[in-house]
């Protein structure tokens, strides 16, 4: 289906639908070749993962604009962060509201010249409860993928954000065998993301089971190293949440060097490309922004020399690239995402 097609059919959205989960005929069987797909992938940014729009569009702090912002920014995709759990009823059919809300996000964002990857982010849910995962997940591949079957090609779709907890190695490789043909019976040519356990971290790359003879997956991993840095002064993150003024210093420098030398090792000894889903240094740490600007650059620099597509976290919300209330960007961490020096703007 063309674009321009696609882009009218999201466009009736909130016209009444006879099921959530419409569709046209699955995609044709022979599937590309992931390292393609990641190869028209380069700069992204997650977005819209805690902004009120899900839940009230009149409160809405992203605008449809922003993609355009974002695309003049310098980048060429988008990671939608879709926390969809909460939008399921008792028989886990998506909310028809939320499901038109995606239609426009993903129709905006297509009309402004980005890609998208659709993220079910229910991560901590998962990690709780492998078992409630296991359905809720299935049910809304089984809907999202019916619904998107026909979508253009650089829409791509992330099962699932940072399993970690009850889904830690050998249970989130069961959890993929089964999620993953799911999405197969309607669209056998989409191009997927999948991570390891343990937060989509890079230690968990060998044990990583994916189907063998699927070969339109890309891998992702995120990247917060050294956590010390990156989240001290975040309440949420544990023994680092009261650190302040940790530095950076040149063995964490040269740390980042080799672990995306050891990522890109496994990415051509697996024949799987890899995208780097998320990394960011937290912006309420009191940390200079310079050091974070620089962390910010290493890190980027690091996946580009391997030719790994990445995307910053985030847009809004915290880590931010961009600052809404003041209709702005956060120039030296845009500048450290785009520019190979200078990144500070000094």
């Amino acid at each position: 289906m063309g674009m321009v097609r696609w882009l009218a059919l999201a466009s009736l959205a909130l016209a009444p639908m006879p099921a959530i989960a419409q569709s046209a005929s699955p995609q044709p069987s022979a599937a590309p070749d992931a390292w393609q797909a990641a190869a028209r992938l380069h700069r992204g940014v997650n977005v819209l993962g805690y902004d009120p729009l899900w839940t009230d569009p009149a409160k809405a702090r992203f605008q449809p604009r922003h993609f355009t912002i974002i695309r003049k920014g310098g980048f060429d995709f988008v990671r939608i962060v879709l926390q969809s759990f909460k939008h399921m009823d008792a028989r886990n059919r998506l909310d028809r509201q939320w499901l038109a809300t995606l239609d426009r996000l993903v129709a905006q964002a297509g009309a402004a010249g980005l890609s998208v990857i659709l993220d079910e982010h229910d991560f901590n849910y998962c990690a709780d409860d492998a078992a409630m995962c296991e359905t809720k997940l299935i049910a809304f591949w089984q809907q999202v993928g019916a619904h998107f079957a026909n979508a253009p090609a650089n829409v791509l779709f992330e099962v699932l954000n940072e399993p970690h907890g009850a889904l830690n190695g050998e249970p989130w490789n069961a959890l993929i065998a089964k999620v993953v043909p799911v999405i197969r019976a309607t669209n056998p040519r989409r191009t997927l993301i999948i991570g390891p356990s343990h937060w989509n971290s890079l230690a968990d790359l060998p044990l990583l089971k994916l189907p063998p003879d699927d070969r339109n997956i890309i891998v992702t991993v995120h990247y917060y190293e050294p956590f010390r840095f990156t989240h001290q002064g975040a309440r949420w993150a544990g023994d680092v949440a009261n650190l302040h003024g940790i530095p950076l210093t040149a063995d964490d420098e040269r740390r980042i060097v080799g672990d995306f030398d050891t990522v890109a090792a496994w990415s051509k000894a697996n024949d799987r490309p890899v995208e780097l889903g998320e990394f960011g240094a937290y912006d309420r740490s009191g940390t200079p922004i310079a050091d974070r600007a620089r962390y910010v650059r290493d890190v980027r620099q690091a996946a580009e020399s391997h030719g790994m597509p990445w995307a910053y976290w985030q847009f809004d919300g915290d880590f931010v690239v961009y600052d809404i209330d003041r209709d702005a960007w956060v120039e030296p961490i845009r500048r450290a995402l785009m520019m190979p020096s200078d990144p500070t703007g000094k």
